[in-house]
């Protein structure tokens, strides 16, 4: 019964693999059925419950590791994320692109659009969380700025390429990869990884796997990457107008992308382009500094006499 519920002849395995995956899942059965019959109070049923379960993950996992045609696969998981999946299909979407969607099936089961948007409260949360009890003194503006830096596109996309999550959307992509389709995988890869464990197995992946190991957080207390921020304060200093204009909106690989010049006293200065509003403004303010000549301080370096 179970070998036909994993669709074992449909993953492609061997006569030799197929009986190995026998005879663990049908030993993981019969070992669940005795323990059953010995718990007969309501506790003891609960607990068997609970082991029964368990014990079929573990098998699971092992069918994942040794025989599955997706063992690779399940084998840079494991170094990734420091565990062995259960659902490796939950993991397949997490670093399927949109552009990948066809009519065959629902949209949202084609995609990392809806792991992307778990991941992203998830992490945001867990950030948070992590930041709170790190700086117990620091005031609330201090660690929505370190949040910030933690978690915006930018510092994700680079995560994403630590990681080399690159080599995994190649792999289940046919489009080309952007930098942004990596941020988008950091944050689907979470969201996978909190319906597979829950939020405290999630929060220890995300502190041990990411944060300690591609974040420099004492860098970031003293390290200020807001463009926008910094280039509206000089403006105010010197008494000058500032506004952004959206010179263009067009599609580009499937996606929005944007067209942004940032205008200072009725002229433009600089212009960028990115798939969200947001970092287009934020590029656009840091090409208008350095075309302004501006350093992270606000202020024009003096010219040599």
């Amino acid at each position: 019964m179970l070998v036909n519920y994993w669709h074992l002849n449909a993953v492609g395995l061997n006569c030799a693999a197929q009986l190995r995956a026998n005879i663990y899942f049908n030993l993981g059965l019969w070992w669940c059925s005795c323990f059953n019959k010995a718990c007969q109070t309501p506790d003891s049923r609960v607990f068997g419950t609970s082991l029964k379960r368990n014990v079929l993950s573990v098998i699971r996992k092992i069918f994942n590791y040794f025989y599955s045609r997706d063992k690779e696969f399940t084998r840079r998981l494991f170094t990734l994320l420091g565990f062995i999946p259960v659902n490796l299909v939950l993991f397949k979407l997490a670093f399927s692109h949109k552009s990948n969607s066809t009519d065959k099936s629902p949209y949202a089961m084609q995609n990392n659009e809806r792991l992307e948007y778990l991941g992203d409260a998830v992490l945001g949360t867990i950030v948070a969380e992590y930041l709170f009890r790190k700086y117990p003194s620091a005031n609330e503006g201090f660690l929505t700025k370190m949040r910030s830096k933690i978690v915006k596109r930018k510092s994700l996309n680079k995560i994403g390429e630590k990681m080399g999550l690159d080599l995994l959307l190649a792999e289940y992509n046919q489009t080309r990869l952007s930098k942004s389709m990596l941020g988008n995988a950091v944050e689907a890869l979470v969201g996978a990884v909190y319906l597979e464990k829950g939020y405290k197995s999630t929060r220890r992946f995300v502190i041990r796997k990411i944060l300690k190991n591609y974040v420099d957080v004492h860098e970031l207390e003293h390290y200020d990457d807001n463009y926008k921020s910094q280039l509206l304060e000089w403006c105010q200093k010197h008494n000058k107008t500032i506004s952004y204009k959206l010179l263009a909106r067009y599609k580009f690989e499937k996606r929005d992308r944007f067209k942004v010049a940032v205008i200072i006293d009725g002229k433009k200065i600089a212009q960028a382009d990115d798939f969200n509003k947001k970092s287009a403004e934020q590029t656009a303010s840091e090409k208008a500094m350095n075309q302004l000549g501006i350093d992270s301080n606000g202020e024009k370096p003096e010219k040599s006499k």
